[in-house]
Protein backbone atom coordinates (compact mmCIF):
# COMPACT_ATOMS: atom_id res chain seq x y z
CA UNK A 1 0.00 0.00 0.00
CA UNK A 2 1.39 3.38 -1.02
CA UNK A 3 0.30 6.95 -0.35
CA UNK A 4 1.33 9.88 -2.61
CA UNK A 5 3.49 12.68 -1.26
CA UNK A 6 2.91 14.66 -4.45
CA UNK A 7 0.10 14.38 -6.94
CA UNK A 8 0.52 11.10 -8.80
CA UNK A 9 -0.46 11.00 -12.45
CA UNK A 10 -0.58 7.41 -13.65
CA UNK A 11 -1.96 5.71 -16.76
CA UNK A 12 -5.34 3.94 -16.59
CA UNK A 13 -3.48 0.61 -16.51
CA UNK A 14 -0.68 0.91 -13.99
CA UNK A 15 1.04 -2.48 -14.22
CA UNK A 16 3.63 -1.46 -16.78
CA UNK A 17 4.54 1.71 -14.87
CA UNK A 18 5.04 -0.23 -11.64
CA UNK A 19 7.02 -3.02 -13.31
CA UNK A 20 9.20 -0.61 -15.27
CA UNK A 21 9.93 1.55 -12.24
CA UNK A 22 10.70 -1.47 -10.08
CA UNK A 23 13.11 -2.93 -12.65
CA UNK A 24 14.94 0.38 -13.07
CA UNK A 25 15.41 0.88 -9.33
CA UNK A 26 16.35 -2.74 -8.60
CA UNK A 27 19.12 -2.59 -11.18
CA UNK A 28 20.37 0.71 -9.82
CA UNK A 29 20.41 -0.69 -6.28
CA UNK A 30 22.19 -4.01 -6.88
CA UNK A 31 24.12 -3.66 -10.15
CA UNK A 32 27.87 -2.96 -9.95
CA UNK A 33 28.01 -1.90 -13.61
CA UNK A 34 24.65 -0.71 -15.00
CA UNK A 35 26.09 -0.19 -18.48
CA UNK A 36 27.14 -3.82 -18.86
CA UNK A 37 24.71 -6.42 -20.16
CA UNK A 38 23.77 -9.09 -17.62
CA UNK A 39 25.01 -11.91 -19.85
CA UNK A 40 28.48 -10.30 -19.94
CA UNK A 41 28.76 -9.84 -16.17
CA UNK A 42 30.82 -12.23 -14.03
CA UNK A 43 28.38 -11.72 -11.14
CA UNK A 44 25.24 -12.67 -13.07
CA UNK A 45 24.76 -16.02 -11.34
CA UNK A 46 24.68 -14.35 -7.91
CA UNK A 47 22.91 -11.11 -8.84
CA UNK A 48 19.32 -10.50 -7.72
CA UNK A 49 18.53 -8.34 -10.76
CA UNK A 50 19.95 -10.86 -13.20
CA UNK A 51 17.95 -13.63 -11.54
CA UNK A 52 14.67 -11.72 -11.52
CA UNK A 53 14.87 -10.26 -15.03
CA UNK A 54 17.49 -12.35 -16.89
CA UNK A 55 17.12 -15.80 -15.35
CA UNK A 56 19.77 -18.20 -16.61
CA UNK A 57 18.90 -21.88 -17.11
CA UNK A 58 20.86 -24.62 -15.35
CA UNK A 59 24.01 -25.65 -17.18
CA UNK A 60 23.31 -28.09 -19.99
CA UNK A 61 19.61 -27.19 -20.09
CA UNK A 62 17.77 -27.80 -23.35
CA UNK A 63 14.70 -25.76 -22.35
CA UNK A 64 16.41 -22.43 -22.98
CA UNK A 65 16.97 -23.45 -26.60
CA UNK A 66 13.33 -24.51 -26.99
CA UNK A 67 11.81 -21.43 -25.33
CA UNK A 68 13.33 -18.06 -26.20
CA UNK A 69 12.03 -16.27 -23.10
CA UNK A 70 12.50 -17.28 -19.48
CA UNK A 71 9.42 -16.42 -17.38
CA UNK A 72 9.92 -13.84 -14.65
CA UNK A 73 9.36 -15.20 -11.12
CA UNK A 74 6.94 -12.44 -10.15
CA UNK A 75 3.59 -10.96 -11.11
CA UNK A 76 2.51 -7.40 -10.36
CA UNK A 77 -1.27 -7.02 -10.12
CA UNK A 78 -2.14 -3.32 -10.36
CA UNK A 79 -5.47 -1.95 -9.15
CA UNK A 80 -8.19 -2.52 -11.74
CA UNK A 81 -9.57 1.01 -11.37
CA UNK A 82 -8.83 3.32 -14.30
CA UNK A 83 -8.39 6.39 -12.12
CA UNK A 84 -5.34 8.42 -13.19
CA UNK A 85 -4.98 11.20 -10.60
CA UNK A 86 -4.10 10.53 -6.95
CA UNK A 87 -3.82 13.31 -4.40
CA UNK A 88 -1.38 13.38 -1.44
CA UNK A 89 -2.68 11.26 1.41
CA UNK A 90 -4.81 8.95 -0.75
CA UNK A 91 -4.17 5.22 -0.60
CA UNK A 92 -3.22 3.11 -3.62
CA UNK A 93 -2.77 -0.65 -3.37
CA UNK A 94 -1.38 -3.26 -5.72
CA UNK A 95 -0.51 -6.94 -5.38
CA UNK A 96 2.83 -8.68 -5.82
CA UNK A 97 3.06 -12.43 -6.36
CA UNK A 98 6.47 -14.06 -5.92
CA UNK A 99 7.20 -17.52 -7.27
CA UNK A 100 9.68 -20.09 -6.00
CA UNK A 101 13.17 -18.81 -5.24
CA UNK A 102 12.04 -15.21 -5.74
CA UNK A 103 10.32 -15.38 -2.35
CA UNK A 104 13.80 -15.33 -0.78
CA UNK A 105 14.32 -11.92 -2.37
CA UNK A 106 11.21 -10.30 -0.87
CA UNK A 107 13.33 -7.72 1.03
CA UNK A 108 14.82 -6.56 -2.29
CA UNK A 109 11.36 -6.12 -3.80
CA UNK A 110 10.18 -4.10 -0.81
CA UNK A 111 13.36 -1.99 -0.73
CA UNK A 112 13.13 -1.29 -4.48
CA UNK A 113 9.49 -0.20 -4.30
CA UNK A 114 10.34 1.98 -1.29
CA UNK A 115 13.20 3.61 -3.21
CA UNK A 116 10.98 4.03 -6.27
CA UNK A 117 8.68 6.18 -4.15
CA UNK A 118 11.58 8.53 -3.40
CA UNK A 119 12.45 8.84 -7.11
CA UNK A 120 8.86 9.15 -8.31
CA UNK A 121 6.75 7.46 -10.96
CA UNK A 122 4.33 8.38 -13.69
CA UNK A 123 3.94 11.70 -15.44
CA UNK A 124 5.80 14.36 -13.49
CA UNK A 125 7.57 11.71 -11.35
CA UNK A 126 5.23 12.05 -8.40
CA UNK A 127 6.69 10.70 -5.17
CA UNK A 128 5.00 8.34 -2.75
CA UNK A 129 5.60 6.54 0.54
CA UNK A 130 5.43 2.77 0.82
CA UNK A 131 3.19 2.62 3.89
CA UNK A 132 2.56 -1.06 4.43
CA UNK A 133 3.07 -4.52 2.98
CA UNK A 134 0.69 -7.34 3.89
CA UNK A 135 0.69 -10.97 2.85
CA UNK A 136 -2.42 -13.02 2.13
CA UNK A 137 -1.89 -16.66 3.02
CA UNK A 138 -3.63 -19.76 1.71
CA UNK A 139 -6.31 -19.40 4.41
CA UNK A 140 -7.12 -15.91 3.12
CA UNK A 141 -5.70 -14.41 6.32
CA UNK A 142 -3.76 -11.14 6.27
CA UNK A 143 -0.44 -10.61 8.03
CA UNK A 144 1.49 -7.34 8.14
CA UNK A 145 5.07 -7.85 6.93
CA UNK A 146 6.30 -4.27 6.74
CA UNK A 147 5.28 -0.80 7.93
CA UNK A 148 6.97 2.48 7.12
CA UNK A 149 6.84 3.64 10.75
CA UNK A 150 9.42 1.14 11.96
CA UNK A 151 11.08 -0.03 8.71
CA UNK A 152 11.06 -3.59 10.05
CA UNK A 153 10.35 -6.63 7.88
CA UNK A 154 8.63 -9.62 9.46
CA UNK A 155 9.42 -13.03 7.89
CA UNK A 156 6.63 -14.17 5.56
CA UNK A 157 4.59 -17.32 6.10
CA UNK A 158 5.58 -20.54 4.30
CA UNK A 159 4.81 -20.37 0.56
CA UNK A 160 1.66 -21.90 -0.89
CA UNK A 161 2.41 -25.46 -2.03
CA UNK A 162 0.96 -27.34 -5.00
CA UNK A 163 -1.21 -29.45 -2.67
CA UNK A 164 -3.30 -26.35 -1.95
CA UNK A 165 -4.62 -26.35 -5.51
CA UNK A 166 -5.67 -30.01 -5.34
CA UNK A 167 -8.18 -29.50 -2.52
CA UNK A 168 -11.94 -29.70 -3.08
CA UNK A 169 -11.44 -31.33 -6.46
CA UNK A 170 -15.07 -32.35 -6.96
CA UNK A 171 -16.51 -33.35 -10.33
CA UNK A 172 -17.00 -30.28 -12.53
CA UNK A 173 -18.52 -30.13 -16.00
CA UNK A 174 -18.70 -26.36 -16.47
CA UNK A 175 -16.45 -23.46 -15.58
CA UNK A 176 -16.65 -19.74 -16.28
CA UNK A 177 -13.49 -17.63 -16.40
CA UNK A 178 -13.55 -13.86 -16.10
CA UNK A 179 -10.53 -12.13 -17.66
CA UNK A 180 -9.82 -8.96 -15.70
CA UNK A 181 -6.79 -7.77 -17.66
CA UNK A 182 -6.01 -8.25 -21.37
CA UNK A 183 -5.26 -11.84 -22.39
CA UNK A 184 -2.63 -12.05 -25.13
CA UNK A 185 -2.07 -15.47 -26.66
CA UNK A 186 -0.32 -16.07 -29.95
CA UNK A 187 -0.42 -19.00 -32.31
CA UNK A 188 1.92 -19.15 -35.29
CA UNK A 189 2.82 -15.52 -34.66
CA UNK A 190 -0.75 -14.20 -34.68
CA UNK A 191 -2.75 -12.96 -31.72
CA UNK A 192 -5.70 -15.18 -30.87
CA UNK A 193 -9.22 -13.73 -31.02
CA UNK A 194 -11.20 -16.99 -30.87
CA UNK A 195 -10.11 -18.56 -27.60
CA UNK A 196 -10.32 -22.34 -27.24
CA UNK A 197 -9.92 -24.41 -24.10
CA UNK A 198 -7.11 -26.42 -25.68
CA UNK A 199 -5.05 -23.32 -26.44
CA UNK A 200 -5.64 -21.84 -23.00
CA UNK A 201 -4.65 -25.06 -21.23
CA UNK A 202 -1.62 -25.59 -23.49
CA UNK A 203 -0.21 -22.14 -22.65
CA UNK A 204 -1.09 -22.44 -18.98
CA UNK A 205 0.58 -25.86 -18.65
CA UNK A 206 3.67 -24.60 -20.47
CA UNK A 207 3.91 -21.60 -18.15
CA UNK A 208 3.51 -23.76 -15.05
CA UNK A 209 6.16 -26.17 -16.32
CA UNK A 210 8.67 -23.40 -17.09
CA UNK A 211 8.12 -21.58 -13.80
CA UNK A 212 8.57 -24.87 -11.97
CA UNK A 213 11.78 -25.63 -13.85
CA UNK A 214 13.46 -22.23 -13.69
CA UNK A 215 12.30 -21.06 -10.26
CA UNK A 216 10.99 -23.96 -8.17
CA UNK A 217 13.50 -26.76 -8.73
CA UNK A 218 11.29 -28.76 -11.10
CA UNK A 219 12.73 -31.10 -13.71
CA UNK A 220 10.95 -29.54 -16.69
CA UNK A 221 10.08 -32.91 -18.18
CA UNK A 222 6.32 -32.92 -17.74
CA UNK A 223 4.39 -34.53 -20.59
CA UNK A 224 0.97 -32.94 -20.90
CA UNK A 225 -0.08 -34.51 -24.18
CA UNK A 226 -2.67 -36.71 -22.47
CA UNK A 227 -4.26 -33.67 -20.83
CA UNK A 228 -4.21 -31.74 -24.10
CA UNK A 229 -6.01 -34.60 -25.80
CA UNK A 230 -8.69 -34.40 -23.10
CA UNK A 231 -8.84 -30.62 -23.44
CA UNK A 232 -9.89 -30.93 -27.08
CA UNK A 233 -13.20 -32.41 -25.88
CA UNK A 234 -14.01 -29.31 -23.80
CA UNK A 235 -16.02 -26.77 -25.75
CA UNK A 236 -17.04 -23.13 -25.43
CA UNK A 237 -20.69 -22.90 -24.37
CA UNK A 238 -20.89 -19.15 -23.85
CA UNK A 239 -18.59 -16.19 -24.25
CA UNK A 240 -18.64 -12.46 -23.81
CA UNK A 241 -15.12 -11.47 -24.80
CA UNK A 242 -14.07 -8.21 -26.36
CA UNK A 243 -10.77 -6.90 -27.67
CA UNK A 244 -9.23 -4.15 -25.57
CA UNK A 245 -6.44 -2.05 -27.07
CA UNK A 246 -3.76 -0.78 -24.72
CA UNK A 247 -0.32 0.80 -25.12
CA UNK A 248 2.73 0.92 -22.89
CA UNK A 249 6.02 2.76 -23.13
CA UNK A 250 9.15 0.63 -22.87
CA UNK A 251 12.08 2.54 -21.38
CA UNK A 252 14.53 -0.21 -22.33
CA UNK A 253 13.43 -0.18 -25.99
CA UNK A 254 12.50 3.54 -26.00
CA UNK A 255 9.30 2.90 -27.91
CA UNK A 256 5.55 2.63 -27.44
CA UNK A 257 4.20 -0.90 -27.67
CA UNK A 258 0.64 -1.96 -28.49
CA UNK A 259 -0.52 -4.66 -26.07
CA UNK A 260 -4.18 -5.27 -26.78
CA UNK A 261 -5.91 -8.44 -25.60
CA UNK A 262 -9.16 -10.14 -24.68
CA UNK A 263 -11.30 -9.03 -21.75
CA UNK A 264 -14.56 -10.47 -20.45
CA UNK A 265 -15.97 -13.88 -19.65
CA UNK A 266 -15.99 -17.28 -21.30
CA UNK A 267 -17.70 -20.50 -20.21
CA UNK A 268 -16.36 -23.95 -21.00
CA UNK A 269 -18.28 -27.23 -20.82
CA UNK A 270 -16.98 -30.79 -20.70
CA UNK A 271 -14.84 -32.86 -18.34
CA UNK A 272 -13.30 -29.94 -16.45
CA UNK A 273 -12.24 -31.79 -13.28
CA UNK A 274 -8.66 -32.77 -14.36
CA UNK A 275 -7.93 -29.16 -15.26
CA UNK A 276 -9.19 -27.46 -12.10
CA UNK A 277 -5.85 -27.52 -10.21
CA UNK A 278 -4.09 -25.86 -13.15
CA UNK A 279 -6.83 -23.27 -13.58
CA UNK A 280 -6.54 -22.45 -9.87
CA UNK A 281 -2.79 -21.97 -10.20
CA UNK A 282 -3.41 -19.73 -13.21
CA UNK A 283 -5.35 -17.29 -11.05
CA UNK A 284 -2.06 -16.52 -9.30
CA UNK A 285 0.49 -16.73 -12.10
CA UNK A 286 -1.72 -15.43 -14.97
CA UNK A 287 -1.35 -16.65 -18.55
CA UNK A 288 -0.17 -15.30 -21.91
CA UNK A 289 2.12 -12.37 -22.62
CA UNK A 290 2.87 -9.55 -20.19
CA UNK A 291 2.17 -11.53 -17.02
CA UNK A 292 4.89 -9.78 -15.00
CA UNK A 293 2.98 -6.50 -15.21
CA UNK A 294 -0.40 -8.09 -14.66
CA UNK A 295 -1.77 -9.07 -18.06
CA UNK A 296 -3.63 -12.36 -18.47
CA UNK A 297 -5.25 -12.13 -15.04
CA UNK A 298 -8.46 -14.09 -14.57
CA UNK A 299 -10.77 -15.41 -11.89
CA UNK A 300 -12.73 -18.65 -11.78
CA UNK A 301 -16.14 -17.05 -11.56
CA UNK A 302 -18.26 -20.16 -11.31
CA UNK A 303 -18.08 -23.95 -11.48
CA UNK A 304 -20.82 -26.58 -11.68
Amino acid sequence: MITPKDQLTLPPYKGSTLRGGFGHVLKRVVCVDEKRLCRECLLKEKCVYAYVFETSPPRGSSLKRKYSLTPHPFVICPPLETKTEYEPGELLSFELILIGKAIEYLPYFIYAFDELGKIGIGKGKGKYELKEVKELNEKNEEKVLYQSENKTLVPPSPPIKSEYFLENNSTVSQVMLLFLTPLRLKEKGDLIVNLTFTLLIDRLLTRINLLSYFHCGGEGKEDYQGLLNQAEKVKVSKKSLRWHDWERYSQRQDTRMKLGGLLGSITFEGEITPFLPYLRVGQYIHVGQGTSFGLGRYEIYGVS
